[in-house]
């Protein structure tokens, strides 16, 4: 088995996954019930590849606190820490601070916080675990599939469910699939945790939903203590996500999102005078106000207003002198309005009241209406309630995005559309040669 067996010793539901992978599975999903031991399972396989072999082993999270939490400081219940299941003769340093250790035969393990997605992007990895998957951005695995694709390395994703969101689709279209190890278990298979325990969280305050969810590894679940699930909900089964093609006839309207660390949200929208269409996305980091500027200017479209958020009109000391970003975009003939700065619980009630009116384009928005459910409350442990205040994770961006659409909408008009067919070409041929420009072509 590729744990070492003298430091831990699993239980005989955690067997069947070991064997998996050492039997040569690199694909594995890991969705486990809450307290099944995913982690600790995960990481004694972890720590068994890096003394077998070297190279270098990454452990993601959500976020860069929950990684210290829920492993790095983290202790069994007979409190033992989990960092003592690496044999202490072949650590040869260990970073507290960068949660990194390294082994005496040159291995790497480094755990990871996935607030910037494009932190996963690190020297070449032999294993991967994406703990918590169902939480974190699914960009990070889009980032490091083709990597381990080229080198021959695995990944491991394990999760609970939540809701019928990334984890969902990751395990359905991998289930079947004879290079995958796709794994179920519930609190029923493995009693690990008793009826009573789960009654106890019931007379704690968990509802029902995210007992089931919880425990009993359901994806039916909502999503708990998500701002948008019931509109989203709504707004799949009343089929406002489908095809939405690009309509010539309108204008076509952009709502940005300017991120924390350069991640950027960008909607595309186009209003018919009755309903308001999301025909297209863009979403990323590393990359300037300009690097952005030019791929909004490279789609085909011709373009009415761009909204921005306040912020737009602070001074940033990255571009030319004291100048703000706004400044800045216009010396590049690229003007922004500035959406209403409104209290958060404002923009997100205009928010949910929004999807009546809105249809997405499923494909070129898929990435939106996967993250726009998942935005949800702070969760607290102490009190097993949600807080009215919002979790800042990787959907946050998204649902900025939507947040100032909602309060601009009215906005996408078509007053000022060039008719003419031969002026709508000049207007692309001037748009196409400004975009040229700077680009420095």
């Amino acid at each position: 088995m590729p744990i070492i067996k003298e430091l831990y010793q699993p239980r005989e539901y955690q067997i069947p996954i070991i064997k998996a992978f050492d039997n040569g599975f690199k694909r594995i999903v890991q969705i486990w019930h809450r307290r099944a031991g995913k982690d600790l399972t995960t990481l004694n396989l972890v720590i068994g590849e890096m003394v077998q072999r070297v190279g270098n082993y990454y452990y993601f999270y959500p976020t860069y606190g929950q990684g210290r939490k829920a492993l790095w400081d983290n202790k069994t219940k007979d409190s033992k820490p989990y960092l003592s299941f690496f044999p202490k003769a072949l650590i040869k340093k260990q970073n507290n601070h960068e949660m990194k250790i390294e082994l005496t035969n040159g291995s790497l393990f480094q755990i990871i916080g996935l607030e910037n997605v494009d932190n996963v992007m690190g020297p070449n990895p032999r294993g991967c675990v994406f703990s918590e998957y169902s939480l974190l951005n699914p960009r990070a695995w889009d980032l490091i599939r083709p990597i381990l694709a080229e080198n021959g390395g695995w990944a491991i994703f394990n999760y609970t469910p939540r809701g019928k969101n990334h984890g969902f689709k990751l395990y359905t279209t991998n289930k079947d699939n004879p290079k995958w190890y796709c794994e179920i278990l519930r609190a029923d298979q493995t009693k690990a945790i008793s009826d009573e325990d789960i009654d106890e969280e019931r007379r704690a305050g968990m509802t029902e939903d995210m007992i089931q969810q919880e425990f009993y590894c359901s994806f039916i679940s909502a999503i708990q203590g998500s701002y948008y699930w019931e509109q989203v909900d709504r707004a799949e089964k009343d089929n406002h996500f489908k095809d939405i093609p690009y309509d010539s006839k309108l204008l076509v309207h952009t709502v940005w999102d300017l991120g924390k660390n350069d991640y950027n949200c960008i909607g595309f929208y186009q209003n018919d005078g009755v309903s308001v269409r999301k025909i297209d996305y863009l979403a990323g980091g590393r990359k300037g106000l300009l690097d952005w500027i030019k791929l909004v200017r490279e789609k085909p479209y011709i373009y009415g207003k761009h909204f921005a958020p306040h912020d737009i009109e602070v001074s940033d000391y990255t571009l030319n002198g004291d100048q703000t970003r706004r400044e800045f975009a216009k010396e590049h003939n690229f003007e922004f309005e500035v959406v209403p700065n409104r209290l958060i619980v404002d923009g997100i009630d205009a928010g949910r009241r929004f999807f009546s009116k809105l249809y997405v384009d499923k494909t070129k928005c898929a990435e939106w209406i996967d993250a726009i459910p998942q935005y949800t409350k702070v969760y607290d442990e102490e009190g097993k309630t949600f807080k009215d205040k919002p979790l800042h994770d990787w959907t946050s961006n998204f649902a900025d995005e939507h947040r100032y659409a909602s309060l601009v909408y009215p906005q996408f008009t078509n007053d000022s559309y060039l008719v003419d067919t031969g002026e709508i070409r000049q207007h692309r041929k001037e748009s196409l040669h400004i975009a040229q420009q700077d680009a420095g072509l």
